[in-house]
C-alpha cells in the first residue's frame, strides 16, 4: 500500500508578542510598468480616464501659464508703481492744485457778497479739521479706507455688480473707488493742466475723472504708489484739501467757509455730513443750489456715521433734527450781475486770470441792490402779463460814478449770465436830448430862452430831405427850452441841435461819457445812436454833479488775501468838467419839469424831489427812463433781446414805473435832499433893455443964429440943424 505523503492538517499557531516571518506575507502584484504609464496592453485606464487626459493636460499647461503670467504682471505691478512713487511730489504740493486762484468780492461795508474762481481756504491736514468731518468722508466714501492698500477689489466687484444690475456698462455709474484712487483722480494721474494746448480746464478735469476700463487699470499702480508714498492720513489731507465741493470752492477748508462761515475745524455733525455730501456730485447737491436737496443728502450720511459706529444715537437724532443751514452770506443770492462786471472790468491778472487770492472791495450797496431786484419783480409781476419775454435792466449809483447797484436781467440768481446792463447796446431814443440842451446851455442859451417847434425839411446829401415829426403829430410853435424837455419835442429838439451845431452835442455826449459811435445826420439829437444803460447812467450822473463827467466804477481796493496794504484803490469816479456849472443847474432845473409836469410823471417821488429823461425808440423797440434824486442816479431799460417791439410800452410807462419802485425802496429812511439846480423864481429874465442908438459922427455945428435974428428964423436954422444931425 503507497504510503500518504500529504502534511497533516494543523490549525495556525496562536499570536504570539513576535512578528510572524517577514518570508511568508503575501505581497499585492505590482501593475505592468506599461500600464501605470498609460500605455497599452494590459492597462487599466477606463474611457473616463481616457476623456478626462485632455483636460487634465489642459489644467496643468494653464496653471503653469497663470503662475507665470501672475509673476509677470506682479513685475509689471511692481515696475508702475515704483514709476509713478519717483514722479509723486511732497504732500504740501499737492495739496493746493488749482491752476488759478479765487477772488472774493465784499460790498462797501466789506461784508462778502460773491465768490468768483477757486475759492482755496488753506492746507489743512486731517488731524486739524473736526473729527466729525473726518468720520462723515470716511464713512460716506470708503468705510475700509484704514484697512486696505489703496484698492479694493470687493468694492470694485461690488459697483460692477451694482452697474450691471441697473442696467448700465460695468464701468458707468458706481465706480468703488476708494478715497485713493479718488485721489488718484483729483491728481489725474500726475498729470498737470496745460492751458495752451486748447482744452479747457473743466474738459481737461472731466476727462481725467472718466471710469473707462484702461484708466481704472492706469490708476491701480498709481493709487499703490500713493500709499506707498504717503501715510492713510496724508493721502486723506490731499482729499481734503482738492476735493471740488460746488459754488467755486475747492476743498472743505473753502466749502466749510463759502457755506457755513465756519472754519474746518469747527464743524458740527451736520454741517460735515452736508459737505461729505457734496463729494459724489458737487454741483448738483451745493445747498446753495438746492438746500432741500442736500439737507437730505446729508441725512444718508449721517445714517452711514451712526451705522459705522462714529455717532451716538443722541449725536444722531441731533444732528437729523437741526440740520446744517447755510450763513447769512451764502444765503444772500444778489449782486451776480454786478459781481461778474466787476471781475469783468478789473485787471485781467488780478480777476479773471489771477494765479493768486484776491480780494476786492466794491462800491455795491447790498441793501440798494436788493431794493431794485425787489422792485423790478414786482413791477413785472403786477403790471406785464404773464408769460412775457421782455427784459429789464436797472443801474443805481452816486454822482461820483460809484455803481451801488446793477441788475442785468429779470432772472437775478446766479453768475455769468447776459447782462443787459453793460453788455446790451441799444438805441437811446429821447433819453439823449439832455445832452443836445446842455450844449445849448452851456453856449449861453437860457431854461426860458424860446425855440420855434415847426415842421423842418433838412436836406441831407444822399439821403433826401429828413422831416421830425413829434410823438402827438403836431407842432407847437414858440416854446422855451424847459417847455420843449419836458414834452420831448422832436421837431424843436432838432431846430436846437442844428443851431447850436451838431458837432458840439457830439463832443459834449462824448465828454459826458457816451463812448459809442455817435450818428452824423441831424437824426443824433432824437437818440438813433447806440449805448448802454450804463454808459448812458454815468453820463447823467455828470449832470447831477454840476457838470463834471464820470467814469462809473464798480473797485473801491484790490487786496491779496493775508496782505495788508492794498495793489490798488479807487475811490472816484469824478473826471473833467464838460459845461458850466449854471448850465448844469438850469438843466437839472428843466428835467424836474419832465417829472413834474411833463412826459415822466409816472415817476414822480412824492415829498422828493427828482428829475430824468423819458426815451422810447423807433417802433418801441426801447424803453428808457433815467433820471436823479439829490442822492442817487439810476437808470433802466426796457425791451426784447431780440429786438421785437414792445406793445403799448413808452418810456413813461412801465420804466417810469420800475424806477420809481426802485427809487422809493432805496430812498427808505434817507432824509430829503435837493435837487442841485437853480430857482426859477430868482432865475427871470430881466426887462429886455431899451435899445441904445450908435454913436454918430460929429458934424459941424450950424452957425449960431445972430443978434436980432427973427423967431422965424432961428427955427428954420434950429430945423437944419436937426436935418444935419440926422444925415
Amino acid at each position: 500500500m503507497a504510503k500518504n505523503t500529504r502534511k497533516p492538517l494543523a490549525a495556525p499557531r496562536r499570536a504570539t508578542g513576535r512578528k510572524a516571518p517577514a518570508k511568508r506575507a503575501a505581497k499585492p502584484r505590482a501593475a505592468p510598468a506599461k500600464a501605470r504609464a498609460g500605455g497599452g496592453g494590459g492597462g487599466r485606464r477606463g474611457p473616463l480616464g481616457w476623456l478626462l487626459l485632455p483636460v487634465r493636460l489642459l489644467g496643468r499647461v494653464l496653471w503653469a501659464a497663470a503662475w507665470r503670467g501672475a509673476a509677470v504682471l506682479a513685475l509689471i505691478l511692481a515696475a508702475a508703481v515704483f514709476y509713478n512713487y519717483g514722479g509723486i511730489p511732497s504732500m504740501s504740493e499737492l495739496a493746493d492744485g488749482r491752476a488759478r486762484g479765487s477772488v472774493t468780492l465784499e460790498d462797501r461795508e466789506g461784508e462778502t457778497f460773491a465768490w468768483r474762481g477757486d475759492q482755496f481756504g488753506g492746507i489743512v491736514t486731517a488731524d486739524a479739521v473736526s473729527p466729525h468731518l473726518r468720520d462723515a468722508v470716511v464713512a460716506s466714501e470708503d468705510k475700509r479706507f484704514y484697512r486696505h492698500l489703496g484698492v479694493s477689489p470687493r468694492g470694485i466687484l461690488g459697483a460692477i455688480r451694482t452697474n450691471l444690475a441697473a442696467g448700465r456698462s460695468a464701468f458707468s455709474g458706481a465706480g468703488g473707488s476708494t478715497i485713493t484712487q479718488q485721489v488718484a483722480k483729483l491728481l489725474c494721474l500726475g498729470q498737470d493742466w496745460d492751458p495752451t494746448t486748447g482744452v479747457t480746464e473743466a474738459e481737461f478735469e472731466a476727462e481725467c475723472r472718466r471710469g473707462t476700463v484702461w484708466r481704472k487699470v492706469k490708476e491701480i499702480p498709481y493709487a499703490l504708489a500713493l500709499e506707498a508714498k504717503f501715510s492713510k492720513d496724508e493721502i486723506l489731507s490731499i482729499y481734503l484739501n482738492r476735493a471740488y465741493l460746488g459754488a467755486g470752492a475747492r476743498g472743505f477748508a473753502a466749502a466749510a467757509q463759502r457755506y457755513f462761515g465756519t472754519p474746518v475745524s469747527r464743524l458740527d455733525p451736520a454741517q460735515a455730513a452736508m459737505l461729505a455730501g457734496l463729494l459724489p456730485a458737487p454741483s448738483y447737491y451745493a445747498p446753495t443750489g438746492n438746500l432741500g436737496r442736500a439737507q437730505d443728502r446729508a441725512a444718508t450720511v449721517l445714517r452711514l456715521m451712526r451705522e459705522q459706529g462714529f455717532l451716538s444715537a443722541a449725536e444722531f437724532q441731533a444732528a437729523l433734527e437741526a440740520p446744517a443751514t447755510l450763513s447769512p452770506a451764502a444765503r444772500q443770492d444778489t449782486g451776480g450781475y454786478f459781481a461778474d462786471w466787476v471781475v469783468q472790468s478789473g485787471p485781467d491778472f488780478l480777476t479773471t486770470d489771477t494765479t493768486e487770492d484776491v480780494v476786492i472791495r466794491t462800491t455795491l450797496d447790498q441793501r440798494i441792490q436788493g431794493a431794485a431786484e425787489s422792485a423790478l419783480d414786482d413791477v413785472f409781476g403786477e403790471k406785464v402779463r404773464e408769460g412775457s419775454e421782455a427784459q429789464a435792466a436797472v443801474v443805481v449809483m452816486s454822482a461820483d460814478g460809484a455803481v451801488r447797484a446793477m441788475v442785468g436781467g429779470r432772472n437775478t440768481r446766479g453768475a455769468g449770465q447776459f447782462n443787459r446792463a453793460v453788455q446790451a447796446v441799444r438805441q437811446t431814443g429821447s433819453a439823449f436830448k439832455p445832452f443836445v440842451y446842455a450844449a445849448a446851455l452851456d453856449l449861453g442859451w437860457s431854461h426860458y430862452s424860446v425855440i420855434e417847434d415847426r415842421p423842418l425839411a433838412i436836406q441831407i446829401p444822399g439821403s433826401g430831405t429828413y422831416s421830425p415829426d413829434n410823438y402827438t403829430n403836431r407842432f407847437y410853435g414858440n416854446v422855451t427850452l424847459t417847455e420843449a424837455l419836458a414834452n420831448s419835442l422832436n421837431a424843436a429838439t432838432v431846430a436846437l441841435s442844428e443851431e447850436v451845431g451838431r458837432d458840439i452835442v457830439r463832443n459834449v455826449a462824448t465828454d459826458f461819457g457816451i463812448d459809442s459811435d455817435l450818428a452824423a445826420g441831424p437824426a443824433l439829437a432824437l437818440g438813433v445812436s447806440e449805448s448802454t444803460l450804463l454808459e448812458m447812467t454815468g453820463a447823467y450822473a455828470g449832470i447831477l454833479n454840476g457838470g463834471t463827467s464820470v467814469t462809473p466804477y464798480g473797485i473801491a481796493e484790490v487786496t491779496l488775501r493775508g496782505d495788508a496794504a492794498p495793489l490798488l484803490d479807487h475811490d472816484s469816479g469824478l473826471g473833467e468838467r464838460v459845461i458850466a456849472e449854471r448850465a448844469a443847474r438850469q438843466l437839472v432845473y428843466m428835467m424836474s419839469r419832465v417829472v413834474e409836469e411833463g412826459t415822466g410823471t409816472r415817476a414822480r417821488l412824492d415829498g422828493r424831489p427828482a428829475a430824468g429823461k423819458t426815451g422810447t425808440t423807433q417802433a418801441a423797440r426801447d424803453a428808457w427812463f433815467i433820471g436823479f434824486t439829490g442822492d442817487y442816479v439810476a437808470g433802466v431799460w426796457m425791451g426784447y433781446d431780440d429786438n421785437t417791439p414792445l406793445t403799448g410800452v413808452t418810456g413813461g410807462g412801465l420804466p417810469a414805473d420800475i424806477w420809481r419802485e426802485v427809487m422809493l425802496r432805496v430812498h427808505d429812511g434817507v432824509a430829503v435832499s435837493p435837487l442841485p439846480m437853480i430857482d426859477p423864481a430868482q432865475d427871470r429874465p430881466a426887462a429886455p433893455p431899451q435899445p441904445q442908438p450908435a454913436p454918430l459922427p460929429q458934424q459941424p455945428a450950424p452957425p449960431a443964429p445972430a443978434a436980432g435974428d427973427s423967431l422965424a428964423e432961428r427955427v428954420l436954422l434950429e430945423v437944419l440943424g436937426g436935418i444935419l444931425r440926422r444925415e
